[in-house]
């Protein structure tokens, strides 16, 4: 019989009635009728083409061929369970392996990592820079990208979709570019772009040494606004992109990346 086709549900009822050699009470532990479980029994019975059960006055008895396969079934679930436990374990570590843009985990999320991390000292992380990373082929538990939304991946914005221009102060007016940057806007000098570069992080660092001016998300460039290394050159607006921390179903369902979610999310517990 091929493993794909074992009645396992149906051996598992067959468990309990000889565990209770009753119909009635293997139901009530299984939580359905006693019909439900005499038709799981009689179909069990069709597939092996065997009797496992006899009716007698005393009550239900096993058969000898119910008898000979009960201590191996019996072992067959313990192993079964300590497959699951395994899986558990895995599941529950304490290992997280996690793809982030570099200018995203130096400006938000390593502090984060670290209040996380004191307050389970245990954690341990291992951050791989290519945000686009595959997860199958890197073993990520998740990912950080500034996209519009989570696609087909389970998903949860970590900041709000807003963007800022800022400059250095007495930086020229030209602009920085990146490929998430909106057209430079103006005429003349201000619209002039000084420096393309490939990515926001290049963006941020040309921005902070004064070589022009760029937009960026805002959680980018709120400690440095707030140190006055950047100004604002206008109020944050609205963006169609945000930071969102996404996983596929599996790893979004482990039990460590359900509670670093909540630890990111929630405000009083991010710094």
């Amino acid at each position: 019989m091929k493993r794909t086709h074992l009645p396992l549900n149906a051996l598992r009822v067959f468990d309990a009635a000889a565990r209770h050699l009753s119909f009635t009470r293997a139901a009530d532990e299984l939580a359905v009728t006693p019909a439900a479980v005499g038709q799981q029994i009689r179909a069990l019975e069709d597939v092996l083409g065997v009797v496992l059960f006899r009716r007698t006055s005393r009550g239900l008895e096993l058969t000898g061929e119910a008898e000979a396969g009960l201590d191996p079934l019996r072992e067959g679930f313990l192993r079964f369970e300590e497959a699951v436990q395994a899986m558990q374990a895995g599941q529950s570590s304490h290992a997280f392996a996690l793809a982030v843009p570099r200018e995203f985990y130096a400006q938000w999320l390593a502090p984060r990592l670290a209040s996380f991390r004191a307050a389970n000292p245990q954690v341990r992380f291992q951050l791989v820079a290519e945000e686009d990373a595959d997860f199958t082929e890197a073993n990520l538990d998740a990912a950080v990208r500034l996209v519009e939304g989570p696609d087909d991946l389970e998903g949860v914005e970590l900041s709000p979709a807003r963007r800022v221009t800022v400059a250095a102060p007495g930086a020229p007016a030209g602009w920085i570019t990146w490929p998430g940057c909106p057209e430079p806007e103006g005429e003349g000098e201000a619209a002039d772009v000084l420096l393309q570069v490939g990515n926001a992080g290049q963006a941020l660092s040309s921005a902070l040494a004064g070589l022009g001016r760029t937009t960026l998300p805002l959680p980018l460039v709120e400690e440095a606004l707030a140190a006055g290394r950047l100004e604002a050159l206008g109020p944050p607006a609205e963006s169609r992109r945000a930071y969102w921390l996404v996983a596929p179903r599996p790893q979004w369902r482990q039990a460590k990346v359900r509670a670093l979610v909540v630890h990111l999310v929630t405000p009083a517990a991010t710094i």
